[in-house]
């Protein structure tokens, strides 16, 4: 690549000019895998490591690791082989789990929701693969996060945010709550909703502002916007609002006594 190309891309399209760079060295032998085929696959990432691709051999041969190339080995069915843009690469519920497997608990539920909410595969599918490899080393612990993955958790923040009250102790909030007007139209979708405690939470962020803007917008006015936004939420449903940042994420028990505090006021 040019340099100025390479200057321009993320750390996930790097990895990706790196992953076709190795199946163009490696051809047929092998597919993109773990990581680098949830990267194949268009999978949100977060929590990961992206300074080596992975590959699975379809031939059974080459070393665990050479240069920025792991090299897995494991059974893989000719059917279960996809192209992606181009590039060969396992299933993406296989790929997602397989990188779960190296993860700690937070990140591996952010990779469950991604790879739903992107709809590379169903939470059934997703099930069928955790039991199939159930007897693989050390993938018992995943059992509780396939089962609180979500596909309407809608973004990486959010997943984070669910976790958090998981491992809090909250009761699991409603997620993309729909508030209407009177006449039936449409305020907004919330990001979490405890109706036992007349509570909203959301997740605010610079991503976010960004798919709000809308021609000719700033910034700043989509802040203001989403702020009369709540404002009226608020006066059609009498709810109490947490809003969260992704700084907040940082400082877990003070997140989390936030969200206690109100709901202890509305018991």
């Amino acid at each position: 690549m040019f340099a100025d190309e390479w200057a321009a891309l993320d750390p996930v399209g790097r990895h990706r000019v790196r992953a076709r760079a190795v199946q163009r060295s490696l051809g047929g032998k092998i597919a993109l895998s773990h990581v680098s085929g949830m990267v194949a696959h268009g999978i949100d990432l977060w929590g990961v490591d992206l300074a080596k691709v992975h590959v699975t051999r379809l031939d059974g041969a080459g070393r665990p690791l050479e240069g920025d190339v792991i090299h897995h080995l494991g059974a893989v069915r000719e059917d279960e082989i996809e192209s992606r843009d181009g590039l060969r690469t396992l299933p993406a519920v296989r790929c997602v789990l397989e990188t779960s497997l190296q993860a700690n608990d937070e990140v591996t539920q952010c990779l469950l929701d991604a790879g739903l909410r992107a709809k590379a595969f169903t939470k059934e599918e997703l099930i069928v693969e955790y039991e199939r490899m159930n007897q693989w080393p050390f993938s018992h612990p995943l059992g509780l996060a396939v089962a609180h993955a979500d596909p309407l958790s809608g973004s990486i923040a959010e997943s984070r945010c669910l976790w958090l009250f998981r491992i809090g102790g909250l009761p699991r909030p409603e997620l993309q709550v729909p508030v209407y007007r009177a006449d039936g139209s449409l305020v907004g979708i919330v990001d979490f909703a405890w109706p036992q405690f007349r509570l909203f939470g959301e997740f605010d962020g610079k991503v976010k502002y960004g798919k709000l803007l809308k021609p000719g917008q700033s910034p700043s006015d989509a802040v203001f916007e989403e702020k009369v936004r709540e404002d009226e939420i608020r006066e059609i449903t009498d709810y109490g609002f947490v809003r969260v940042i992704w700084g907040d994420l940082d400082s877990p028990r003070r997140t989390l006594g936030r969200f206690e505090s109100r709901m202890r006021m509305a018991g």
